[in-house]
């Protein structure tokens, strides 16, 4: 596991959702040391113009966190980003596995469509949590309609799997995928479910020009 402490992030609500006084988003992006953990300037403004805008809207309930998945890397980087908004820390760094019918070890294919097998971008709320065949997992409510409002049908939600991490690094030459969730290493999901779960915003992007076109969060 990657956190910036060796204690515990619990989860809080917070009113406030812009950066401090003077702060921009490159000067965020910089702060955060996102370069160098892999996350793109691009990938980063994207998430951050979307998140304002749903905080804004009050859409997300939670604004302590925001939670970023760029599928634009390979499925064997840590591109999963859990971002500490009101302390503006990096509190998770790890790996998330894209939908089976998406791309070997890159994404490529994307869908809304139910039993696609692929993973859907877009924003999403965190909602609640559930014991199910994979442990604790997190239901996801998507925001995006004709991207990833059917996550709900699909059951899309993030949970752990032995099929991602470093111990499979260790012994493939690709992440194992899933049907559609973005799920993450086990012995790190229950941590980041219970930091991000009730109502923060999670972001999953790749450089789709069908996406990044239509988006009405992005574009509106």
């Amino acid at each position: 596991m990657q956190y910036t402490s060796s204690k515990p992030a619990t989860p809080r609500s917070h009113t406030h959702f812009l950066p401090v006084a003077g702060s921009t988003t490159t000067t965020l992006y910089k702060t955060l040391g996102l370069e160098v953990k892999g996350l793109s300037k691009e990938a980063f403004e994207f998430a951050w113009k979307g998140y304002q805008k749903l905080a804004e809207n009050k859409q997300i309930n939670n604004t302590a966190y925001l939670t970023i998945c760029d599928f634009s890397q390979s499925s064997k980087q840590k591109r999963l980003y859990l971002i500490d908004i009101n302390n503006e820390t990096v509190v998770m760094n790890t790996w998330v596995a894209h939908g089976r019918n998406s791309g070997l070890d890159y994404a490529t294919q994307f869908s809304n469509t139910p039993e696609s097998l692929q993973s859907s971008l877009g924003f999403y709320v965190t909602k609640q949590t559930y014991t199910g065949e994979h442990g604790l997992s997190l239901k996801l409510q998507g925001l995006e309609p004709g991207f990833n409002d059917k996550a709900f049908q699909r059951a899309i939600v993030i949970h752990g799997a032995d099929y991602i991490g470093a111990q499979r690094m260790n012994n493939s030459s690709f992440m194992g995928r899933s049907f559609g969730c973005p799920a993450v290493p086990k012995e790190e999901s229950t941590a980041l479910i219970n930091i991000i779960k009730n109502g923060t915003c999670l972001f999953i992007y790749h450089p789709s020009k069908k996406y990044l076109d239509k988006s009405k969060i992005l574009n509106d």
